[in-house]
């Protein structure tokens, strides 16, 4: 077990090395960088700065050779189009997008500026790629790969956790292709396999969250799955888990340290410094269609032991003992 540490931004940008090659000639770089929220939190902080570190580490220091222009849809997937409009307009270098949403709207705008993508679940089988060993085009970037595999791994941890479960409720958005390849070829068939019945809640954005907590209400079921997107609403959510004393879970480690239960899945600091790596390739030169997708070689459990604490969930020793942190 052990707490997370955040490094301070300020303290690790004079502390970091400036890479002769990065400079050349003094220029500037500017790069675009579209996400679902803006890091106001300490677990958002902590996989942004993981991308900056990363960008440092290869040379690339902000406030020093380069800009970065910083645009946040918070849930609202309609807004990605006209933030890489503005991208476009101001001539950015690189694009970097950390959702299938903002991945697409990228590829859809433009064939030409690098788009490097952070953390998408299976860019090959939503079409932003030709394959993960040769991408093409202008996009590469890091995956997560959370298939039916590792949506079993979670089932069976929430079985361990909640021993009667039965029914999970799963909340996603059918037009986010990320999201929609999670469910269909992932989740889906690693419940059937189970055994666990599943409640299919569709969340478009956020005119759709009390009709969702009205079904969960309804259904009853014995844990809630939070997809990444649904993820601005969580106040509200967490806020209806626990007056009903629902356990969630999630995929990302952001989740139990914004108060859900418990998550499986890639570690997303790990996945994000990579992805700058790969940034870092393409400002110096490369081209990002020649450049492999980066698997997660990292998986981690994180439980939040004060939230099982106020479900009333006593937390086998065994899953605690497995657990790579914990939340207390």
């Amino acid at each position: 077990m052990e707490r997370r540490a955040f490094l301070s931004g300020a303290a690790a940008l004079l502390a970091a090395p400036l890479a002769a090659e990065a400079q050349q000639g003094g220029k500037v770089w500017r790069i675009g960088w579209l996400a679902i929220s803006p890091p106001t939190s300490l677990p958002v902080k902590r996989v942004s700065e993981a991308f900056l570190q990363g960008l440092r580490d290869h040379g690339f220091v902000e406030g020093q050779n380069a800009i970065i222009e910083r645009r946040y849809s918070e849930g609202r997937e309609d807004s990605h189009a006209a933030f890489v409009a503005e991208f476009i307009h101001m001539k950015v270098d690189l694009i970097v997008a950390s959702s299938s949403a903002a991945a697409h709207a990228a590829k859809q705008a433009t064939n030409t500026i690098p788009i490097v993508m952070l953390a998408v679940a299976s860019p090959e089988r939503q079409g932003l790629v030709d394959s993960l060993a040769r991408p093409g085009g202008n996009v590469t970037g890091t995956s997560t790969q959370f298939g039916r595999e590792a949506s079993g791994k979670m089932f069976q941890l929430l079985k361990e956790t909640v021993p009667k479960l039965s029914k999970v409720a799963i909340l996603w958005h059918p037009d986010n292709p990320g999201s929609a390849v999670t469910f269909q070829e992932g989740e889906v068939p690693a419940a059937k396999a189970l055994g666990v019945a599943l409640v299919s809640l569709e969340v478009h954005g956020p005119g759709d969250v009390d009709h969702a907590l009205t079904t969960i209400a309804s259904s009853r079921p014995d844990a809630l799955w939070v997809h990444l997107v649904a993820f601005p609403f969580r106040a509200r959510l967490l806020e209806f888990a626990s007056t009903n004393r629902l356990p969630t879970v999630a995929q990302s480690s952001l989740w139990p340290e914004f108060g859900g239960l418990l998550s499986y899945g890639p570690d997303n600091a790990d996945l994000f410094r990579r992805g700058a790596a790969l940034a870092a390739k393409i400002l110096k030169g490369a081209k990002p269609g020649d450049l492999p997708i980066e698997q997660p070689t990292k998986f981690e459990l994180v439980i939040n032991l004060k939230t099982a604490k106020a479900l009333g969930l006593t937390i086998p020793p065994s899953l605690l003992q497995r657990a790579d942190h914990v939340i207390e």
